[in-house]
């Protein structure tokens, strides 16, 4: 599967991942968008390591999640979550992303998860790092070019 812009991460849906069903619990899709944001961060030295001074970035809050189900994952085993941000302002963050199947034919779900980064002393909203700006500017999706 090949993107234009933002990253595409390999998660594991497990059998506990699954509801009576054996489909992928709806519950379960944003767990598993962290779980493919979470190394691309850490990979870029911005990870949680018991310290929040070593990582302020890391500090923040979910302010909105949004998921469409477009076809459900029934079965354990690998899958594509494509990540790419929309918008990074001072303090809050917008991500899109699309569930696929691994080979990228399959769009199995899309959404957005809008985060603000807090300050741990206040829970206000506090900007972000330059560190974090450096990586989130690699997930920038590139505004469209005038026709």
């Amino acid at each position: 599967m090949s993107q234009q812009f933002g990253h595409v991460e390999h998660v594991t849906v497990h059998f506990d991942d699954l509801d009576a069903m054996g489909i992928l619990h709806n519950a379960r899709y944003a767990v598993l968008l962290e779980r493919a944001l979470t190394p691309y961060w850490a990979e870029r030295g911005v990870a949680f390591s018991g310290d929040l001074r070593s990582a302020p970035d890391v500090f923040h809050a979910v302010r909105e999640f949004t998921i469409t189900y477009r076809a459900p994952i029934t079965g354990v085993g690998p899958l594509a979550v494509h990540f790419w941000l929309e918008h990074f302002g001072t303090s809050s963050a917008r991500y899109a992303f699309e569930f696929r199947s691994v080979d990228g034919k399959v769009l199995h779900a899309d959404g957005t998860r809008s985060i603000v980064r807090l300050d741990p002393a206040t829970l206000r909203p506090t900007a972000w790092t330059e560190a974090g700006r450096a990586v989130a500017e690699t997930l920038l999706r590139p505004a469209p070019q005038p026709a």
